[in-house]
């Protein structure tokens, strides 16, 4: 039978330890035939499309294995805020907005970053009255893990002195008790539910637009953090009948635990388009506003070790509950001890709730040095965002030091234990781009900037093929899909792309302007014209 495409004359790399290199890849029905060379022509047939690669590059379909996708759609319609130098600057993006919204329409923005600014002091409600006293407005911070809204926010929001901080967050105030603005983690919550958020319907009709820029980037799967709505609306895109842009495997909020327990929903529900992953949990805050729970104080601040979002009783709890329910879980840790707490609920499991799931730790940003073995030991995925090591770096040496960050986003450390990297990027926390996470793995350092030639830690660097894996193989093998995607074998599904360069060969520094050139996912090419290659 004759292939329906023929790739032919490329640099192709597999990711498949057994036969790595190739040149020609025959598919049909969607999915990898023959993985060769010349004697790949021999499957060409009258109808199929033989497309010459010139020498170009080709690596398996990339994975984000963490992403906010619904937030990214959403945030493409509101005020940008990343890259703000200075507060004047996110002041002055919020007030071009207003000036163009009608009195009383929400504003809502994303991305601002204090320690990016000159003083490093966080925004108040003050600050943004000034710009939009007539518009009640809503910032998220970059991090995702504090906001700050203005007067006719809170008064919206039914927010006043006497509104007390919620467990795991934390509504501060000035010296007289009132609200400054600024919410911390799950007081965050607090204002967020009276902004008029779209419903799935809406949500579904703003999702295309960001799919389309995602297979620009040569993501053909992602694991998406989210929300119920946006579980529903992932449902209503497959229902309308048009293309799936990429594959997605979607893990609930914990406030769904109970009602996936109750309709017995397991961990690989659905198909190889869109699934359940499992549930996403909570442990602790963000090293941005000191929120991650800390072992030790941060540097400066004695009286501070950041947040448990969740009690540690309560945390072993829901990580039982759902493995009994056969549901992964997939922990947000970022603090020395909140990695301890998770670390230490998975193992209290049995044995037969850890082997026949994919748990996860998200972001695994600073361990214990005893810590570094025991992903590995509990066969625990670190899914991990190399872009934040570099963007983050500067914090990391002001807040925890350079004793401490030995062992921060320690990549090289987890796989010489033998851990299972899965890479993505936090988006829209950072971009989506996945060849500044490839970067970042491999030099540590911002382009030109923080980390020097060596990079920051440089002792936890790890090479090229190692990142690429992370992003392909690693990935597909948290959520358990590591037999039909994250290497170009036979019998897998023909997701790949198509660069304009061999990052394996390239200067690691030139990395990051890596364009992609085309996109396949299931034998379709979803983005790009190859017959222009």
């Amino acid at each position: 039978m004759n292939a329906d495409i023929l790739l032919i004359n490329g640099r192709i790399y597999t990711m498949d330890p057994r036969h790595p290199r190739a040149s020609a890849l025959a598919i049909g029905g969607g999915r990898i035939r023959a993985v060769g060379r010349d004697d790949l022509h021999a499957q060409a047939g009258p109808g199929t499309e033989v497309v010459d690669l010139k020498g170009q590059t080709v690596l398996p379909g990339l994975a984000d294995s963490h992403i906010h996708l619904s937030w990214f759609a959403q945030g493409l319609q509101q005020v940008d805020l990343t890259g703000t130098a200075t507060r004047e600057e996110m002041l002055a993006r919020v007030a071009a907005r207003a000036a163009v919204s009608a009195t009383g329409e929400w504003i809502l923005g994303r991305g601002w970053h204090q320690e990016e600014w000159p003083d490093r002091r966080f925004p108040t409600a003050a600050d943004l009255d000034a710009i939009a006293p007539h518009h009640p407005v809503l910032l998220v911070a970059k991090s995702g893990h504090a906001l700050v809204a203005n007067t006719r926010a809170m008064e919206q929001a039914g927010i006043t002195a006497d509104t007390p901080d919620p467990p795991g967050g934390q509504v501060v105030r000035d010296d007289r008790g009132h609200p400054t603005g600024l919410f911390l983690e799950e007081a965050m919550r607090l204002v967020q539910q009276a902004i008029p958020y779209p419903d799935a319907a809406a949500l579904a009709r703003m999702l295309p637009p960001a799919l389309e820029h995602l297979a620009r980037l040569g993501l053909t799967a992602v694991h998406d953090m989210g929300d119920l709505t946006a579980l529903e609306a992932y449902q209503r895109l497959r229902e309308d009948g048009a293309p799936f842009l990429l594959r997605a495997v979607f893990y609930l909020p914990l406030e769904g635990l109970e009602h996936a327990r109750a309709l017995r929903l397991r961990s690989g529900l659905g198909d190889d388009v869109l699934r359940i992953g499992g549930v996403k949990v909570f442990a602790d805050g963000a090293l941005g506003p000191r929120t991650a729970a800390m072992l030790e104080p941060y540097i400066g601040e004695p009286e501070n070790r950041g947040i448990l979002t969740l009690e540690p009783e309560r945390l072993r709890e829901v990580i039982r509950q759902a493995a009994e329910g056969g549901l992964a879980l997939a922990v947000h840790a970022i603090g020395d001890r909140a990695n301890r707490l998770v670390l230490d609920a998975l193992e209290a499991l049995p044995s037969e709730n850890r082997t026949r799931l994919r748990h996860r730790i998200e972001h695994v940003q600073l361990l214990h040095p005893d810590d570094l073995g025991r992903l590995a030991a509990l066969g625990v995925v670190a899914s991990m965002q190399p872009i934040h090591a570099v963007q983050d770096a500067p914090m990391a040496d002001r807040y925890w030091g350079p004793a401490r960050c030995a062992t921060a986003y320690a990549w090289r450390s987890l796989l010489d234990a033998g851990t299972v990297l899965a890479f993505g990027s936090d988006c829209p926390v950072e971009s989506p781009n996945p060849f500044l996470g490839i970067h970042a793995a491999v030099t540590r350092s911002r382009p030109g900037g923080y980390g020097g030639p060596e990079g920051w830690v440089s002792a936890q660097r790890i090479t090229v093929e190692e990142a690429v894996r992370a992003y392909t193989w690693g990935a597909a093998w948290a959520v358990g899909l590591e037999d039909r995607l994250g290497t170009l074998t036979p019998g897998k599904w023909a997701d790949l792309v198509v660069l304009d360069r061999d990052i394996f060969t390239a200067d690691p520094s030139l990395i990051p302007q890596t364009q992609v050139l085309a996109t396949m996912i299931g034998g379709r090419w979803v983005y790009g014209n190859p017959s222009e290659l």
